[in-house]
């Protein structure tokens, strides 16, 4: 993260997101696809195979593409940039989290514990019981230890504080989700404009 200042001096945490610019590589639409979706291409890929350079004839390679879906109005070829933003917008940011890998029931659900004392010698951060001796198996949706994070993660109204065009980037108030060098979506809340950006 970094940080910016306003106008009357007031210190704010900013994340800077590269936003290359997206191609439109393909349109989906009812009659041939079954759904409506437009599909975004970004970054370059130098060495593409046979399929690849088929389906984006007539548009430079790119390395990474997703589909959003139900949004029209968009041509194959068009170029979606930082410029679609403005300063002040509020954006919504779509990633996945960090993954913690397999979790016990303290930090994934944060339970209490047991005791620390009078006998519990290894009992300190275990689950405790799981359930009744009548049901004689486990209730669905009980709260163990398992695998944390790697989850798709929404985090809305964003203001948009700066933007910069020439080096493609947006700085948004705030954390986003993700490591960092994540890809991310951003998208304009409340709106059905989106753009990628990585």
């Amino acid at each position: 993260m970094s940080q910016r200042f306003r106008a009357d001096g007031t210190v704010v945490p900013v994340t800077v997101i590269s936003a290359t610019p997206n191609t439109v590589t393909a349109l989906r639409t009812p009659e041939n696809d079954g759904y409506t979706a437009v599909q975004l291409g970004f970054g370059e890929h130098k060495k593409q195979n046979k399929p690849l350079a088929g389906h984006l004839k007539g548009i430079p390679a790119v390395e990474t593409m997703r589909e959003v879906r139900d949004l029209t109005g968009f041509e194959r070829g068009a170029q979606l940039a930082v410029s679609q933003f403005a300063l002040g917008e509020f954006v919504d940011v779509v990633g996945l989290s960090k993954g913690k890998g397999f979790q016990g029931v303290v930090k994934r659900h944060h339970f209490a514990g047991g005791p620390r004392t009078h006998g519990h010698k290894d009992n300190a951060r275990m689950p405790g019981s799981i359930g009744a001796g009548g049901n004689q198996h486990v209730i669905k949706g009980t709260r163990m230890g398992g695998h944390m994070g790697d989850e798709r993660v929404t985090v809305k109204n964003l203001e948009v504080m700066e933007i910069d065009e020439a080096k493609h980037e947006i700085a948004v108030k705030g954390a986003v989700p993700g490591a960092a060098g994540s890809l991310v979506v951003l998208k304009l809340s409340g709106e059905d404009s989106w753009t990628k950006a990585k």
